[in-house]
């Protein structure tokens, strides 16, 4: 993985221990000299993980569309932010630049991200891993919705577990390089023959 897109709150949230975490997933992926594709933004988790990322001698990219960059977010000191359109010009070059992606904290945003690639995953429209840093157990929640949709059927469980899930962003990383996709005829095959049952 050459470049890993994070998604992360604009945010720092109400605990340190989500400012330390942004912190070393940045440190941690300017050593491994893993460029990070991110938001663009120069406020919350944003902010915290572009600083250390470049502290570190890494390298990061901004992606940010023009409707946020007149609002004064954009990160000064990065030294590439691609201006877009709106949203969805922003989400689909994160996509286009990066090899892996990470959610850490974050609101309504960071849910909207996670949720297209673990769509994209499942179709096959993107075949990189996706990483969820649990820090602080704050994703507890909708990890057991995940399950609970499983249990449902309304979530396979071999997609579920295309979510790779640590609170250790080292640990997260080694999960992401040996991660491989879910073949996806199969369940489309099984899927049509539920359908005609």
């Amino acid at each position: 993985m050459k470049q890993i897109c994070v998604f992360c709150g604009s945010s720092m949230g109400y605990n340190s221990r989500y400012r330390e975490a942004a912190e070393q997933l940045g440190r941690l992926l300017a050593e491994s000299r893993i460029g990070l594709v991110y938001g663009g933004a120069g406020v919350g988790l944003m902010k915290a993980l572009a600083d250390s990322v470049m502290q570190h001698g890494g390298q990061v990219t901004g992606v940010m569309p023009v409707a946020l960059v007149e609002k004064e977010v954009a990160h000064p000191g990065i030294p590439t932010l691609h201006i877009v359109a709106d949203m969805a010009e922003r989400k689909s070059m994160m996509v286009s630049l990066s090899d892996g992606f990470i959610a850490m904290p974050g609101g309504f945003g960071t849910l909207d991200e996670l949720s297209e690639i673990l769509t994209f995953n499942q179709l096959r429209i993107n075949e990189s891993p996706l990483g969820l840093l649990n820090t602080g157990g704050y994703f507890e929640h909708l990890l057991r919705f995940f399950n609970h949709g499983v249990a449902e059927g309304f979530i396979r469980g071999e997609h579920r577990d295309n979510l790779l899930v640590s609170d250790d962003s080292a640990d997260l990383i080694t999960k992401m390089k040996s991660w491989k996709p879910v073949p996806m005829g199969k369940w489309i095959e099984e899927i049509r023959l539920e359908s005609k049952a």
